[in-house]
């Protein structure tokens, strides 16, 4: 995908009081930029924003950290943003990638993965958002029972992303090829894509996994999640 230039894209986002430049100086310590210990969850690559400005905007006692690597990406977001702020909402440009130089081990409760891009070549693989190194990385950074949700229209990414989740040790705690026919629906918070993707009749693929919790965990996590908080 080619990506629209933005012009002074570094300036606009600095003028947003939840913009964060430099996220290495926080690794370890978000509580102090959020000045609380609440939990910390993470959108990586959040399109225009819509999903996670509502999340955090519905819940106040979480945390929450948009990252994306591209600041004419990110500048999208903050339209969404009002003009005071939201108080429990980072935005951030950083490479995926490099997850562990910006959080510590166990820094963060919960991982959001919306419609990332599918990569479809073979060679192409490793990129992918739920590739086996990416699933590697996140266990770097989570706390053991953490969860991640993950939503695509594309099937083949789907398909892909239950192996490699049930390959890199995840329990797989809720999946559905057909989101807006399933359980899952219930307090779903759709992104842009999404929108778009449903109103053409795409079904929409979830899963929530969960990293490394014993049996009796997950079947408690099983009996107690809701697609969003």
């Amino acid at each position: 995908m080619r990506l629209r230039n933005v012009p002074n894209a570094y300036e606009k986002l600095r003028a947003c009081s939840n913009f964060v430049s430099d996220p290495k100086e926080y690794k370890g310590k978000w509580y102090k930029y959020f000045d609380n210990d609440n939990p910390v969850h993470v959108e990586i690559g959040p399109g225009k924003g819509e999903f996670i400005v509502q999340l955090a905007q519905q819940n106040p006692q979480i945390n929450y950290i948009a990252i994306e690597k591209f600041p004419a990406v990110l500048v999208k977001i903050i339209k969404k943003i009002p003009d005071e702020g939201i108080d429990n909402l980072a935005i951030t440009v950083f490479d995926a990638e490099n997850l562990e130089e910006i959080f510590e081990n166990g820094e963060v409760e919960k991982l959001y993965l919306n419609f990332s891009d599918p990569w479809p070549k073979k060679k192409h693989a490793k990129r992918r958002l739920t590739s086996p190194k990416f699933l590697k990385l996140y266990k770097n950074v989570l706390k053991p029972g953490s969860i991640i949700e993950f939503k695509t229209d594309n099937r083949s990414l789907f398909d892909y992303s239950l192996e490699t989740f049930k390959d890199a040790g995840y329990n797989l705690i809720k999946t559905t090829f057909d989101l807006y026919n399933s359980d899952l629906l219930e307090g779903n918070i759709p992104t842009e894509y999404e929108k778009k993707f449903h109103s053409l009749g795409t079904p929409i693929n979830k899963l929530i996994a969960v990293y490394e919790t014993d049996n009796a965990a997950t079947e408690e996590i099983k009996n107690d999640i809701h697609p969003q908080e």
